[in-house]
């Protein structure tokens, strides 16, 4: 699920920046006012109501979007251990070797002598 959401933010931000650049700025009709031809896509009074339905639509998925991964990234566990099947063990003390095999810690008793 995560993966998708992924994908679809990912989509709504380059459909974002296509429509933008679409759209013609406020000195675009300024040219036409001085005899030049108007050079937008949809004609001169279709673009502004189509673009801006459109921005406004992809802007919303877009923010609707980020804001479900922020949701999800803030209340995944962020640690290894917490997402983790198997419980963390301890590790067992090391076992130190015997100080010196030659001198055991008992002295040797004396046969019973004769």
């Amino acid at each position: 699920m995560h993966t998708l959401i992924t994908i679809v933010h990912v989509l709504a931000c380059f459909v974002l920046i296509l429509v933008v650049l679409l759209q013609a700025g406020k000195g675009a009709n300024m040219g036409a006012a001085f005899g030049g031809s108007s050079q937008t896509v949809f004609g001169s009074s279709g673009a502004g109501t189509f673009l801006g339905k459109m921005t406004a639509a992809v802007a919303i998925i877009f923010m609707l979007t980020s804001l479900t991964l922020t949701y999800t990234a803030t209340h995944r566990g962020s640690s290894l251990f917490d997402r983790s099947k198997a419980p963390v063990s301890r590790q067992a003390a090391p076992v130190t070797p015997a100080q010196n095999q030659a001198s055991p810690a008992t002295p040797p008793v004396a046969p019973a002598g004769k």
